[in-house]
């Protein structure tokens, strides 16, 4: 599980099984978790957010959306 980018309390990152899917970013904040596609960002799942908190870690991947699909490709393209 790579951690590609940390803000804050949340930890972005990707499990090693995800080569097969369209680009996306885990993100986990204690026992709480999300996925988000990256193009377009889209929450895919959620488990313990409330909506608040889901926008809020939108707008993070919004505005690294960049560098989280480089290092997306990084991963499983090489």
């Amino acid at each position: 599980m790579p951690t590609v980018l940390r803000v804050g309390p949340y930890r972005f990152f990707f499990f090693a099984g995800d080569r097969s899917e369209p680009p996306h970013v885990h993100v986990r904040r204690d026992k709480k978790e999300a996925k988000y596609w990256l193009t377009p960002v889209k929450l895919a799942k959620r488990i313990g957010f409330k909506a608040n908190e889901l926008r809020t870690i939108r707008h993070i991947i919004e505005e690294h959306e960049q560098q989280l699909l480089e290092a997306w490709n990084e991963e499983f393209e090489n």
